[in-house]
């Protein structure tokens, strides 16, 4: 794993109805968190939404907005169960989509089962913040961010207005 050159801050947002009420221990986000960490990030905020929309739609424009965070990464709320609406609430606060992220997530998830297909998360822009979408079993959130962690410093680099070459030779 490549450690970062820039120090950038993120937050670990974990969508899971029963973890927001206590009932159920989240193994996702302290995975994911360990993993930013790893990579070189500090992690600002870590939270826990229930799978409801609005709520989802508030944390991640709080993290955005008000911490001006610059990388914010879910876990949860993914599927196909009509609870999961993680996609939906980060469709509605981003300004621009970055497909190309969850399209890397699904191909690397893809060797590994076939069930990454029916994954829906999405990965946007909002102001100068990232939003990744992330499944919520600890085992497909470290698939899935693996596949593009190493990738994520370079947009945030252009994102963030640092001195971003997108002409340099990959190292």
């Amino acid at each position: 794993m490549v450690i970062n050159m820039m120090t950038y801050t993120a937050a670990v947002v974990t969508v899971s109805d029963r973890g927001s009420t206590g009932e159920r221990e989240d193994l996702a986000g302290p995975l994911v968190r360990k993993m930013l960490e790893d990579a070189g990030y500090e992690v600002a905020r870590t939270s826990i939404v229930p799978d409801e929309q609005s709520m989802i739609e508030q944390e991640l424009i709080w993290c955005a907005d008000e911490l001006d965070i610059a990388l914010v990464v879910t876990t949860g709320g993914t599927g196909f169960s009509t609870r999961d609406v993680t996609p939906e609430a980060t469709i509605a606060v981003c300004e621009r989509m970055a497909p190309g992220i969850p399209e890397a997530m699904r191909a690397e998830s893809m060797k590994i089962t076939p069930r990454a297909s029916l994954t829906r998360q999405q990965a946007g822009i909002r102001g100068k913040t990232l939003i990744v979408n992330l499944p919520g079993s600890p085992k497909a959130a470290r698939e899935n961010f693996s596949a593009v962690i190493d990738a994520l410093e370079h947009g945030l680099e252009m994102l963030r207005g640092h001195d971003a070459d997108c002409a340099a030779e990959e190292l």
